[in-house]
């Protein structure tokens, strides 16, 4: 009995002992939490692209916005500025959105032709879908950073598939502009010649800095806009245009390097962003989530061709020529420039294949996106008829071919999308010339493209490409001249774009220096 009664207790003992360390593990963990100053949602949100998503999402809703394992985490930290202002603007949209009292008294307003009251707190930006899938990307981040700087709630045109491709970007609140919003029959016809058009209104001097404030103003954004038009970027009429309760835009370019020369817009800028560069990597992986059905066909591509690289390089081609299609002239191209950036090994001579046939050979995956195979094809075929002078294995893999461009045809621009988040994540880009589409990849890669120059004369340029100055996208028809003309000239980080003299790009200052 007495050895029975020190075994029992002895087994306490034991129980005691080992259940000790994991209590203070425990408290120890709880411990570490409180100390840190982190909450639980607080953690979460930081493990959320460094704190720029918001957390209260459901994430079987929305897939994307939660699953980082197929990207390496990017090396530009959003600032605490930013961060803070996405909460307020969060704040702002669940406030002021679709289907609140502040929402329907605002468009009320819109029953006047002028502001009847100007003691509302919310005001309302527009974005209206132009061309094709990369302009509209670009555009979008555009306009959203505008409402950022302009405190303007922004409302996206639901009609075409945008529900198609991405998640709502905020919580507990819609961005989609509402089926029933007053203006709808009127949003389609809203041009340059129309009598709310801003550039018409100065061009006809039926506005100015003393007129009544009208309800609503259409903004002309584009790459043939007027000069008038491009008043938009001058101080003095952002100063009216403060006061307008909605604007509705429509544009295809990416205009963001041009708020930057707003001197009102510069000083949050440079709190905001002090990686000048970070602008579009920043809002569009903040904006930006493709839905399941997408995000399936990103996540296939990636584990069956991309996943078991050592690495991976993407190559955007796409041919502004008329007819486009494959030119030898073109896949020429592409070879120079990967063969003399060292991205593509070049073929093995009986002497490179002598050397190399010791090694483990290194995989390298190539992903190639164009509306036509060939170029594909001819880069498949040449690696898998004579192995590379390195010793390398690649694999090329080009998830569609659908040799022309379907805007608006769903199937398509979905493909679209996924193929855009695919060369994303590759650890090299090469784009092509003034391609949107791949300014958009580059840019939520986080990536400096080599930049394939634009052919003349159906001859192969020399030199074939080059580096980009930023990851940033280019305004391909930036305002050079008028209000901006002397801030462009005195401004460090803003430069021509490499790939067209009419453009503009921020860039890090020291970034461009380490490159020369």
């Amino acid at each position: 009995m007495m050895k029975v009664t020190i075994a029992i207790a002895t087994c306490l003992v034991l129980c005691l002992v080992l259940l000790l360390p994991s209590s203070n593990i425990s408290y120890r963990h709880k411990y570490d939490l409180t100390t840190n100053g982190l909450n639980d949602s607080e953690q979460q949100s930081e493990k959320l692209l460094g704190g720029l998503l918001a957390t209260g999402f459901e994430e079987k809703s929305c897939l994307s916005r939660y699953d980082q394992s197929m990207s390496k985490p990017s090396p530009y930290k959003p600032s605490r500025y930013i961060v803070s202002k996405l909460r307020s603007y969060e704040m702002l949209h669940k406030r002021c959105g679709p289907g609140t009292k502040a929402y329907k008294r605002a468009t009320k307003q819109l029953c006047h032709n002028e502001l009847r009251s100007s003691g509302d707190e919310c005001r309302y930006v527009v974005w209206m879908p132009m061309f094709g899938l990369g302009n509209r990307m670009l555009s979008l981040v555009s306009v959203f950073l505008y409402a950022l700087l302009t405190d303007r709630v922004m409302l996206v045109d639901q009609r075409s598939d945008i529900t198609d491709l991405f998640c709502e970007p905020f919580p507990e609140t819609s961005w989609l502009l509402p089926l029933d919003f007053p203006l709808n029959d009127q949003l389609d016809s809203f041009n340059r010649e129309h009598s709310r058009c801003y550039g018409t209104m100065l061009k006809n001097h039926a506005i100015n800095s003393t007129s009544i404030i009208p309800s609503h103003l259409y903004l002309d954004i584009f790459h043939d806009s007027r000069d008038q038009d491009k008043k938009f970027f001058c101080e003095d009429d952002q100063a009216f245009l403060g006061k307008v309760p909605w604007l509705v835009v429509k544009s295809n370019l990416y205009f963001v390097p041009s708020l930057w020369m707003i001197p009102s817009f510069q000083t949050k800028l440079i709190k905001l962003f002090p990686q000048k560069e970070t602008v579009f990597h920043h809002l569009a992986r903040y904006i930006f989530h493709p839905t399941n059905q997408v995000w399936g066909m990103v996540t296939r591509s990636y584990n069956a061709y991309l996943s078991r690289a050592d690495e991976r390089l993407g190559i955007q081609v796409r041919v502004f020529s008329k007819p486009a299609g494959y030119f030898q002239h073109v896949m020429d191209q592409i070879l120079s420039c990967t063969q003399r950036e060292k991205l593509l090994p070049e073929l093995a001579t009986p002497e490179s294949q002598a050397t190399n046939s010791s090694r483990s050979p290194k995989l390298k995956a190539v992903l190639v996106t164009s509306l036509h195979p060939e170029y594909s094809d001819h880069l498949k075929n040449m690696f898998l008829e004579q192995p590379s002078s390195t010793g390398e294995t690649i694999e090329v893999y080009q998830p569609s071919g659908e040799k022309i461009q379907q805007t608006d045809k769903k199937l398509h621009d979905q493909k679209a999308l996924a193929e855009i988040y695919l060369l994303g994540l590759t650890d090299d880009l090469v784009t092509s010339t003034r391609s949107t589409f791949g300014y958009v990849a580059q840019g939520l890669g986080g990536l400096k493209p080599w930049i394939l120059y634009e052919p003349r004369d159906k001859k192969t340029p020399n030199p074939p490409c080059v580096r980009a100055m930023s990851m940033e996208p280019c305004f391909l028809r930036a305002p050079l001249h008028g209000c901006q003309a002397k801030t462009i000239k005195i401004t460090p980080f803003v430069r021509v774009c490499e790939d067209w003299k009419t453009g503009l790009k921020l860039v890090d200052v020291s970034d461009e220096l380490s490159l020369l």
